[in-house]
């Protein structure tokens, strides 16, 4: 983690408060402050074995939550950590998912400063316009969704009007996905034709930090009645290492995208309409076979009741891929390349029952031009306010190796996670 942004929290907390050395003040806010967090135990193995990996588990810890806020005068300070005994990697691990100072200027401005989980857009597990930072390895090893959302350095400005508002966000430093590397789970290379678990893990060359390979993204929003109307707009980069330098290590092509994104209701339910263009800066008329092609991303959603305490809502979502003739043609193993047009399926199936104690859930990822999918069924229950339980699957599958949810047909795991909030 980049310290930057946590040295800035200091003065810029003082300079929001009415009088930072008012004893009063102190006191209120001693007052006001709380702690909470939990306890959670966690424990996933796979279905079979990777024969490039020596370890059955894709979840092994004790992870230990803490998180409060504080108000000293007009800022807001918020800290969330964890702390985390990993048993696969045989250590311990700490990690700083909130640390913001947030405060209002000049009344029409709220300024969010330091390490912070970013969001927008609006797919259910599907990110076309939401390009802050992912975390896929903890998503495939069982842990909570939140985790999915990794945390960033990023200072971001939010401006509210009746004309339109405005959300900026910048991030001086470059934070890419935690991607696959083969120290958890093996992937797909198309160098070598099949899966590989590289020893030492997988590193991706990363831009130099300089402000020029800093992350700009810009959302401006309304609400007209019941719609919800956004167009987005990023600089940066793809956040996979997607591609090749000329000594073939993988790295992170510049990327800008722009898109859009409409929800509003419809009959008995909420649909969503979302798109976006990925403009590969390095491959404009898409002939390098090392650097991703330009992209066209869409989606469209629909969430409804189908019966009380039943939830339905399905996603059907399109990559098309351009130039991608000059793609295959320029490629050293065009039958790895992706087609140029990927479908993607999506249902989610939710049920609550016992006063929403129990929980039962399926989401399932199918593409039928891939011919793959990918599973995720869980079951939680909340004993209490304090203890809860969670059990659930990811389980992977498919016909082409190289496909996405193919590569992960041996991490498919089950898990079990138990909870003690405080």
């Amino acid at each position: 983690m980049k310290p930057w942004p946590l040295l800035l929290l200091l003065p810029i907390t003082l300079l929001a408060q009415d009088d930072p050395w008012d004893d009063e003040d102190w006191g209120d806010d001693d007052e006001a402050a709380a702690w909470a967090g939990f306890i959670e135990a966690g424990l996933g193995t796979r279905l079979h074995s990777d024969p490039l990996l020596d370890e059955r588990n894709t979840l092994e810890e004790v992870r230990w939550r803490i998180e409060s806020e504080w108000q000293p005068g007009a800022a807001t300070v918020s800290f969330k950590a964890d702390a985390a005994y990993d048993g696969i990697e045989a250590g311990w691990d700490a990690e700083i998912r909130d640390l913001t100072a947030a405060f209002t200027l000049a009344e029409d401005y709220d300024i969010k400063l330091g390490r912070q989980v970013q969001t927008w857009g609006t797919g259910d597990l599907l990110f076309l316009n939401d390009l802050f930072p992912k975390d896929f390895v903890s998503f495939f090893a069982g842990r909570d969704d939140e985790y999915l959302k990794a945390a960033g350095n990023a200072i971001r400005v939010t401006r509210f009007s009746e004309m339109i508002n405005v959300d900026f966000a910048w991030t001086p430093v470059f934070e890419p996905d935690v991607y696959l590397t083969g120290e958890r789970y093996s992937f797909f290379s198309p160098l070598a034709g099949e899966n590989i678990a590289p020893r030492p893990p997988l590193t991706a060359v990363e831009p130099d930090e300089k402000p020029a390979n800093g992350e700009f993204a810009l959302r401006l929003f309304r609400t007209f009645e019941s719609r919800e109307i956004a167009l987005y707009a990023y600089r940066g980069f793809f956040k996979q290492p997607t591609a090749l330098t000329a000594n073939l290590e993988p790295t992170f092509a510049p990327l800008t995208a722009i898109g859009a994104s409409l929800r509003q209701p419809l009959g008995p339910g909420l649909l969503n309409v979302e798109g976006s263009y990925y403009r590969s800066r390095d491959d404009r008329d898409g002939s390098d076979p090392f650097v991703p092609n330009d992209q066209l991303r869409m989606l469209a959603g629909y969430e409804w009741e189908a019966r009380p305490n039943f939830t339905v809502g399905l996603q059907y979502y399109l990559e098309w891929t351009g130039d991608h003739s000059r793609l295959i043609d320029n490629s050293p193993s065009p039958e790895f390349e992706p087609d140029e047009f990927r479908h993607l399926l999506t249902n989610r199936l939710t049920y609550r029952a016992g006063r929403d104690k129990h929980t039962l859930s399926l989401f399932t990822f199918f593409s039928p031009s891939d011919s793959d999918f990918y599973l995720r069924p869980s079951y939680s229950y909340r004993h209490s306010d304090e203890w809860s339980l969670t059990a659930g699957g990811n389980l992977f599958g498919g016909s082409d190796a190289h496909t996405f949810f193919s590569q992960l047909q041996d991490a498919s795991n089950l898990y079990l996670r138990v909870r003690y909030h405080y």
